[in-house]
């Protein structure tokens, strides 16, 4: 194993060497023990070093006669013409596109191929892989390495926060919270009908967005510039909708009588455009910062939103930031020394009130009369 391979999991480098195998036999051949690094047994999860011998068993799988053998997933030409036309910038490393709205990253899902899938497709003799993800209705700057080397820099990079990746996003009604930071955790394994759903919670994963205020369209919209702190999914979406403004044309978590009111001005996608990008190159150690252009379909809605937005008003009522839901104190443990006893009560002298019991005192002196 060379440096290619350095920092890579046994099972992936195990899927590159023999494809078309599928994953099970794969497991299988681990279990067994027939995968070995350095002579000793290995299981799938264990990270390859540069200069370890990897021994793999020779397999060959044939499809029964009725199966037609696997291929590679079906990528358009449109599609290839539409990518390569979207480069931003490219250098023996590193590609990064301008990815359209409404392609996906990657296929699944019932999308048979996706960015990857087609950029693969084009350049056949190299070995892409994504840096980042974009969620298939944002646009913008999207990463994609050329070099495994590469893949594992940028990717150490993603972990300590070195990317400085910024937004530009269009919400609801009129931001009045100035620069604000939304940290509120988020849970992304939360499945609804068996999609996915990303929630403010407690004990959820830290989650940092900070907005920008960058253009005022009346009371109906503003244009808000979002500066990833941490990189969950649809971070940005839940946060604004979570500080009372919804992102326009969003349709998960959004307002749907403010997408309604959109209509007429031409918003027909999420607005939302990841326009910039920036970081310090890993080996040359050179400041780098690339941008993508607000595509026109968005800046037309801007236009339209200029000539009329100040006699606009958002329909519905403003929604309020919801409250992050607190932790349940945990209940005062009794004690085990010393039994409570319930207070008297006082009088307003401050004296205690009277009890059910008279004293003797108290007998003697009902018997006397009223003193002279």
């Amino acid at each position: 194993m060379g440096d290619e391979e350095a920092g890579q999991r046994v099972d992936r480098v195990l899927a590159r060497l023999l494809p078309g195998v599928p994953h099970t036999r794969l497991f299988r051949l681990l279990r067994r023990g027939e995968v070995r690094l350095n002579g000793k047994r290995v299981s799938g999860d264990v990270r390859i070093s540069s200069g370890d011998t990897l021994r793999v068993p020779p397999v060959r799988v044939e499809p029964p006669p009725s199966v037609a053998p696997e291929t590679a997933p079906r990528v358009s030409n449109a599609l290839i013409e539409k990518l390569g036309a979207a480069v931003l910038f490219e250098d023996e490393r590193l590609l990064v596109i301008d990815k359209p709205a409404g392609v996906a990253v990657h296929g699944g899902s019932g999308i048979s191929a996706g960015v990857i899938e087609a950029l693969r497709a084009a350049r056949p003799d190299e070995p892409l892989e994504l840096v980042h993800r974009l969620d298939r209705d944002t646009s913008g700057c999207l990463m994609i390495a050329r070099r495994r080397s590469t893949l594992r820099s940028m990717h150490a990079m993603l972990r300590e926060d070195a990317f400085d990746k910024r937004y530009l996003v269009l919400v609801r009604g009129k931001w009045e919270l100035g620069k604000k930071l939304v940290d509120a955790p988020l849970r992304t394994d939360l499945r609804v009908g068996g999609e996915r759903t990303v929630k403010v919670a407690p004990d959820g994963k830290a989650s940092a967005t900070e907005f920008r205020v960058v253009q005022f369209f009346g009371q109906l919209a503003t244009l808000l510039e979002a500066k990833l702190l941490t990189g969950r999914t649809h971070q940005i979406r839940v946060h604004a909708a979570y500080a009372g403004h919804a992102v326009a044309g969003d349709e998960k978590y959004g307002d749907q009588e403010f997408n309604d009111q959109l209509r007429p001005f031409g918003l027909r996608r999420l607005f939302l455009h990841a326009h910039s990008v920036s970081f310090e190159d890993p080996e040359r150690h050179v400041a780098m910062s690339i941008s993508a252009p607000l595509p026109d379909a968005l800046r037309s809605v801007l236009d339209a939103l200029t000539a009329r937005a100040g006699r606009l008003k958002p329909s519905g009522t403003k929604p309020k930031p919801q409250p992050l839901p607190a932790r349940a104190a945990p209940a005062p443990k009794p004690s085990l020394r010393y039994r409570e006893r319930p207070r008297k009560a006082k009088s307003a002298a401050g004296r205690p009130a009277p009890s059910g019991r008279v004293s003797r005192s108290t007998l003697k002196g009902s018997r006397r009369g009223p003193r002279s």
